[in-house]
This record gives C-alpha cells, structure tokens and sequence, in this order.
C-alpha cells in the first residue's frame, strides 16, 4: 500500500484530518515539529511519526511517503521547503492553503514537477475544492466564457492558523486575473452578491482561486470578492485566538460561494454552492482527495482539485448542493 504523510497533523484541523484518515483506514504517518504533541496523537491514533521542520533537508523525512498533505501554515513558511522536499523525494505535494503565492509558487515549479515526476495541487480544502468546481460547473452554462466573479461568504470565527494565513493572503495586495494575467487592481471596489439572503457587500481580495479558477476553466478574466462579518476576520494579538471554532460553532455556520460568468454575448450565469462549515468540510475533502491520489488519481507538475478529480469532486462531501440561478 501507498503511505500518506500528514505534515502538521496536531494543529487544529490536520488533528481532524489525521482522526478522518484513521477512520478510513488509510496507511498514513502524521508529523511535524513538535515530538511531545505528535507522539501522543500517534499513540492515540496508532500510527507512525516523524518529527522534522519544513526547510532545508526535509526530504531525507520523506523516504517511503508517497503524497504529502500539508496543514502547517502560514503555508508560505512551509510550502516552499516542502514542496522542493517532495520534487527531490518524488512524493506528491497537497495542502489546504488560501494564499495566493502559494499558487504561484506551485505553478512555477510545474516544470519541474513534470520532470520529476511529481504532483503539485494546493489548496485541497474549502478553498479552494468549493470554488474550483463551481466554477467549472457554471462555465458549462455560458457560451464563450469571459469573465468570471468568485465570492466567498466567511461566516463564524477563524481558527489561529487561518488568522495567520489571513495576513499572507492581505499581504499580497489586491489582484484580479486580467487577458491570462495576474495585475494589481488596488482601485477594485467592493460590489454586493447574494448568498440566498439578499445582497450583501463584498470586499475585493485575492485568494488562490485567481490561479486555480484559470487553470480550470481557461476563462481569462477573474476577480475575488469576500464576505466579512462579525470576528470572522480577527485582529490584535492573533497568538491568543483559541485553536478554532468549537464543533458547535461549526455546526451553526454553513458555508457558501457564489460564481458568476458573463459570455462574450454579455449574457451572465450564477450558481451558489453550500457546504457544512468550512472547518468542517476541509479535513474531509483534503483526506479525500489524498487517498484518490493514493489510488492513482494524479497528474503531474501543477495542478487544481478539479483537473484531478473532475467538476464534481466539492459535491463528493456530504452536504454539498449547487443552487443555479
């Protein structure tokens, strides 16, 4: 059998995905930086650890791992490492990340990742699984795609690790995907979009859908909006933040997108996906999606969830549904 690393696997979420990997009976290893935590998570669930830091020499830890699933963010402190380890280990590289230079830095290596052999596919979690095969899903109602418009409602609290990646995500400034290229649009203004409860304002800001939405759909023109209410996006002293949202809180909050694309006719289709929780729906697609590629599910160099696993993989996660509109 084909092993699956699970690198960052005592934070809050990789603790969820490694308990679904368990409950699956996938062969996996979980690992990270901190031995105390991993061994007592590896003694609960049973498996193998191994303890090392995403830099340079990592993948002397990746012998006999055949996919490594990355949830240790701000992943741009670990994509890089980790995804050079897995071009020189041959393992196959997935994380859950939002962050767009993650993208990038993906799509750059995709090359090598050819010539290696290797696979390459960030962001196997809410974002960008939901998006990506909304996208894909309402590309297939419009004649000559366009322009495509991606907004994501982020309802409840944020957990500690998703607030950090928030500042990579900001850091990177506000882009749109303009003719193929990704431009700075610091001039986007916010605009409303309607997630089934009236329109609501939306904010402008570049997830890595931006890559992966143009990989998938080969629609030119992209651009990103958010929803923000309540503590979703938290500030101050992000260190004290707890772990995340509670099951209950998860439970409470269901999560939804919403895509549009105009046609050259100027004619616009929109559909909306819903999903349990994003922090919910994460640990499952991105175990999912790990042990399709376990199965041979795969294609090298870089690559979006829906290239791999089709337009309808989001809907593969129980409670999913796509409205049309």
């Amino acid at each position: 059998m084909k092993t699956l690393l699970i690198y960052g696997a005592t934070g809050y979420t990789g603790r969820m995905a490694a308990e679904r990997a368990k409950a699956l009976g996938l062969q996996f290893e979980i690992a990270g930086r901190h031995q105390p935590r991993l061994a007592a998570l590896a003694a609960q669930l049973q498996v193998p650890f191994r303890v090392f830091d995403a830099g340079p020499g990592a993948e002397t830890f990746l012998s006999g791992i055949n996919v490594l699933l990355n949830f240790a963010g701000p992943f741009a402190q670990t994509a890089d490492a980790l995804m050079h380890a897995c071009l020189q280990a041959g393992a196959d590289y997935l994380d859950i990340t939002a962050e767009i230079n993650v993208y990038r830095l993906a799509e750059r290596l995709g090359a090598e990742a050819v010539q290696a052999g290797v696979m390459l596919l960030p962001g196997v979690g809410w974002d960008v699984v939901p998006t990506d095969s909304l996208a894909v899903h309402v590309a297939r109602r419009v004649e000559q795609p366009r322009a495509l418009n991606i907004a994501l409602q982020v309802p409840g609290s944020m957990s500690r690790g998703s607030a950090m990646s928030v500042s990579e995500i900001t850091g990177a400034g506000v882009l749109a995907r303009v003719d193929g290229e990704l431009v700075a649009t610091p001039d986007a203004q916010p605009r409303h979009f309607d997630f089934g409860d009236g329109p609501v304002l939306c904010v402008p800001l570049s997830f890595g859908d931006l890559v992966t939405a143009w990989h998938s759909t080969g629609i030119p023109n992209v651009a990103m909006f958010v929803r923000i209410a309540g503590n979703a996006f938290p500030e101050g002293d992000l260190a004290q933040l707890p772990d995340g949202p509670t099951a209950q809180e998860r439970d409470a909050h269901r999560a939804r997108a919403v895509v549009e694309i105009t046609g050259a006719d100027g004619l616009i289709a929109r559909s909306m996906i819903e999903t349990v929780n994003g922090y919910s729906y994460t640990p499952l697609a991105a175990v999912e999606a790990a042990r399709r590629v376990l199965q041979g599910d795969r294609r090298s160099g870089f690559a979006t969830p829906a290239q791999v696993f089709g337009g309808g993989f989001a809907e593969s996660i129980d409670g999913t549904l796509i409205t049309d509109r």
